[in-house]
């Protein structure tokens, strides 16, 4: 997938705008909207956060009593381990272990540690990464929600809700209203 070229485009040489007098509308180009909206701007604080030891049951009701579909998971410590979605809990509940163990479905569930079913490998944002930038991770990545870190803690959640709410408020602004922005000239 190949990127859209720029409007303003600079000589490679001088750095110059090609154009004369664009330097303020080529610099806003390059630079809206992460100059005012950044991932600690839209992220939803503080996080619901879940240790290892938590039953997956304990998870499913929690998400549930809550209506969230990730949580980020955490050590003793406090440091992110993985996150849990409703995709990996609903995963845990149609292992084929599990439907060994219909009968005993309810009883499985409560004993099983999250830690069993996260995922490990997570992708995570800063409070100051903006909110492009977010959003192209979690859509190059197909993920749904990124937990932000702040000195190695959970200090948020970004979630693709987060996003949209966060494009709506940059529309609402007035983008919309200045195509040239788009990189169409007006």
């Amino acid at each position: 997938m190949s990127r859209p070229k720029r409007a303003i485009t600079r000589d490679v040489r001088s750095r110059q705008p090609k154009r004369r007098g664009r330097e303020t509308a080529e610099l806003e180009a390059l630079t809206w909207p992460e100059t005012t909206v950044r991932v600690s701007d839209v992220m939803t604080r503080p996080a619901v956060i879940f240790r290892g030891e938590m039953t997956v049951g304990a998870a499913v009701n929690a998400m549930r009593a809550r209506k969230i579909r990730h949580a980020p998971v955490v050590d003793d410590k406090g440091a992110l381990v993985g996150i849990v979605t409703d995709r990996d809990l609903r995963q845990a509940v149609l292992e084929p272990a599990v439907a060994e163990e219909m009968e005993a479905l309810g009883q499985t569930l409560r004993r099983r540690p999250v830690k069993d079913v996260m995922t490990w490998g997570v992708i995570t944002a800063k409070p100051g990464t903006g909110i492009r930038e977010a959003a192209r991770l979690m859509h190059v990545n197909k993920i749904g929600a990124l937990p932000v870190l702040e000195h190695g803690r959970v200090a948020g959640m970004l979630t693709g809700s987060d996003v949209l709410k966060a494009l709506i408020r940059i529309l609402d602004e007035g983008v919309v209203s200045k195509p040239a922005r788009w990189g169409r000239e007006a």
